[in-house]
């Protein structure tokens, strides 16, 4: 029953993912706003949820470990294998705009949340700890992107005529699309939860430790609808979404998801955590260096990124 609950799981993910991506291909079109904005807000918060669930609970439960190391792993998955295999699949054309606002917005969430951890090299506490004033300095971080955002739609709605022909008068049907969104994000949180509780069950009656199986199979799987979603994107040739998707979710996983958390209860913060940090910003830098580079993200980079992530995969098993 384990292996067909896993199983239904993969299924739910892959059919979620594409009705998700078409409904909010739909939506960007009929909104006249650039599929990134939809990526960007839509799609990366829909698929963030599950590491929104994960953490926020944590921080209530008084599980640190869990509400950083989920959004940290999260994000480093993100940066590292779903752009490496969503690039492999298509190449990631990146647009002026996301490679002078958006990227740098996610690095600077990246620096922020290594500024506020390090509570003992800089202001000489006995401890380190995103505390709630912490927690509220992120929100606000937030609430200046959501701004952003809101600011950039607006002008695109005005500056920008996205042509509505290309639709069919059934895909022009707001209910319709709507649906599809809706639907396929439940079907991917569904999916997403059943792969990691029938994987972990799994792999611990095969003999891995369940800290193994938390540093693995939990932090890949709350990760597996940013990953399905944007490799189903790229596969429709809707890059936007798919690099949006990806650049959304840090930022949401950072700002929102850990602001929120220690806004709730103060998350004390494990050392080993630093180098993941730093890994976390040393490669959002080496990802705009990518971009710049005719402002693609190829497949040689995607397989480079992939293959890095294996190798930190290697990395923390052997220092856990």
């Amino acid at each position: 029953m384990t292996y067909l609950l896993l199983i239904l799981g993969f299924v739910l993910l892959m059919v979620g993912a594409n009705y998700f991506v078409k409904g909010a291909s739909n939506i960007s079109v009929l909104l006249r706003v650039p599929p990134i904005l939809i990526g960007l807000t839509i799609v990366s918060f829909g698929t963030s949820s599950p590491e929104a669930t994960v953490s926020i609970m944590a921080a209530l439960n008084g599980n640190d470990d869990v509400s950083l190391g989920n959004v940290m792993g999260s994000n480093i998955f993100n940066t590292l294998f779903v752009l490496g295999v969503t690039a492999f699949i298509a190449p990631l054309v990146v647009k002026n705009q996301t490679l002078r606002k958006e990227i740098p917005f996610s690095f600077l969430a990246s620096i922020t949340l290594l500024v506020l951890m390090a509570d003992i090299f800089l202001q000489d506490f006995t401890e380190n700890a995103l505390t709630r004033s912490d927690g509220i300095i992120l929100l606000l971080i937030f609430a200046v992107f959501l701004y952003y955002i809101f600011e950039l739609a607006r002008k695109s709605r005005s500056d920008l005529e996205v042509p509505q022909t290309n639709l069919s008068e059934k895909d022009k049907n707001w209910i319709r699309n709507g649906a599809f969104t809706l639907g396929g994000l439940a079907a991917i949180i569904f999916g997403g939860d059943f792969v990691v509780k029938n994987s972990t069950e799994i792999a611990i009656s095969l003999g891995m430790s369940e800290a193994l199986v938390g540093l693995t199979i939990v932090a890949v799987g709350t990760s597996l609808p940013e990953l399905v979603t944007s490799a189903i994107a790229a596969w429709k040739k809707e890059s936007e979404i798919a690099l949006g998707n990806i650049i959304g979710s840090n930022i949401f996983n950072i700002l929102l998801v850990l602001g929120a958390s220690a806004t709730i209860s103060p998350i004390g913060v494990n050392g080993l955590l630093f180098t993941d940090a730093i890994i976390l910003i040393v490669f959002t830098v080496i990802v705009l260096i990518f971009a710049l580079t005719n402002f693609r993200i190829g497949k040689r980079e995607g397989i480079f990124l992939a293959l890095s992530y294996i190798v930190y995969m290697i990395f923390i098993i052997l220092r856990n």
